[in-house]
């Protein structure tokens, strides 16, 4: 039987995001099968080459989020340079940007002049704020786009909010929702011959998935407190509690079932009434249950829980995680090129995923991507000898 192809082999993907978002994004759609160009100036390039620890003139951060990937220098500022993209355009499915809104149509290589080389192009911008309202030409990061979303918010203790290690609006919003944007358009595209302008914004992004802060404040007439909701340490049942080495255990027993085996298991039948309990009623709960928990510690504890059936596991590190038996089942941590590397999230039947090529040196493939799109050695050189790649 032959080998199937991967899911997204035949799309390619010009890539001209740097740092987080757009080349995590990209890097799902490589690591599914698309031909990812990742174009970079002549100059620094992506600044995440130099960003921490660097091995091989790149950083392992970089390594990290563009593996599967090939790469050019190409200078856009330069009439040149906008002619070699224009080209390579007219062979691509995609093309990913990160700039603010109006840049690239001011270089003349915005959506209009590129679909109008190419109709089935599906062009990409992924921005803080979107490519309108009175943000868009606002800079900004993660904490600024789940700060506006009313996300931020909702982070952290009664005392004050926190900032997660965890980039929420790069990787949710500027990662999977340009992902499923991209896609959505491609299958239209391949039904109508014609592509789309995929507009996100990482703001939006965060904002249409803040579903419980919205609950709260539909059933409350007000934003819910920092810390008192359902799902953010409002009840006993739905909280983390401290062992006895320091360690911490995450206890998810909303179902009534598992919050009374819970109970059953810490010796504390008397609280099986008391399930779903928030505010003064809840502080005594949670009183009894953090006594409890600190009584042994987390492998002790996780080691009773692992046998018993009500949503309670122990809060691992990273370094714990790469090593847990059902993230090892799941291939989801790869050593490969000397570093540790998280696979894709999602599997498929018959397709196993695999690192192909490392991350790409700058300009790595600049001479083969043009040969591809038609370039003689002698119009290579010569974009060469002016510095355009």
């Amino acid at each position: 039987m032959p080998e199937r192809r991967k899911p997204l082999a035949g799309i390619r993907v010009l890539d001209l995001t740097r740092l987080l978002p757009g080349p995590m994004a990209t890097l799902h759609l490589a690591d599914l099968g698309a031909d990812v160009i990742k174009i970079e100036d002549t100059g620094a390039g992506d600044y995440a080459r130099e960003m921490g620890r660097a091995r091989e003139g790149m950083s392992d951060f970089f390594r990290l989020v563009n593996r599967n990937k090939r790469a050019i220098r190409l200078d856009l500022k330069r009439p040149q340079g906008r002619e070699v993209f224009v080209r390579l355009v007219k062979g691509a499915d995609v093309v990913v940007e990160g700039f603010r809104p109006g840049v690239m149509a001011k270089l003349g290589i915005g959506y209009d002049a590129l679909a109008a080389v190419n109709p089935r192009l599906v062009y990409c911008s992924i921005t803080g704020y979107g490519q309108d309202g009175p943000y868009a030409e606002r800079a900004g990061h993660d904490i600024n786009y789940i700060g506006y979303a009313g996300v931020g918010d909702q982070i952290g203790t009664a005392e004050a909010p926190v900032v997660p290690n965890f980039q929420i609006a790069d990787l949710l919003g500027g990662a999977l929702t340009p992902v499923m944007g991209i896609l959505a358009a491609l299958i239209d595209a391949k039904s109508s011959g014609r592509g789309r302008h995929v507009d996100v914004a990482m703001t939006d992004a965060v904002f249409a998935h803040a579903i419980f802060p919205l609950l709260g404040f539909l059933e409350h007439g007000k934003t819910p407190a920092r810390g008192s909701g359902m799902l953010d340490g409002g009840l006993p049942c739905y909280n983390v509690y401290r062992t006895r080495d320091g360690r911490w255990m995450a206890v998810g027993a909303l179902e009534r079932k598992f919050w009374e085996t819970l109970c059953d298991i810490l010796g504390l039948p008397e609280l099986k009434g008391k399930h779903i309990v928030y505010g003064e009623e809840a502080k005594p709960v949670k009183e009894r249950l953090a006594a409890a928990f600190a009584s042994r510690t987390q492998d002790e504890w996780s080691e009773v829980f692992a046998r018993a059936d009500c949503c309670v596991s122990p809060i691992l590190t990273v370094d714990e995680a790469l090593e847990n038996e059902q993230l090892r089942a799941r291939g989801m941590a790869i050593v490969e090129d000397g570093l540790t590397q998280l696979a894709p999230p999602v599997k498929f039947g018959e397709f196993e995923f695999a690192i192909v090529r490392p991350a790409p040196g700058s300009g790595e493939h600049t001479d083969e991507v043009l040969r591809e799109a038609g370039f003689r050695d002698a119009e290579i050189a010569a974009l060469r000898r002016n510095a355009v790649i």
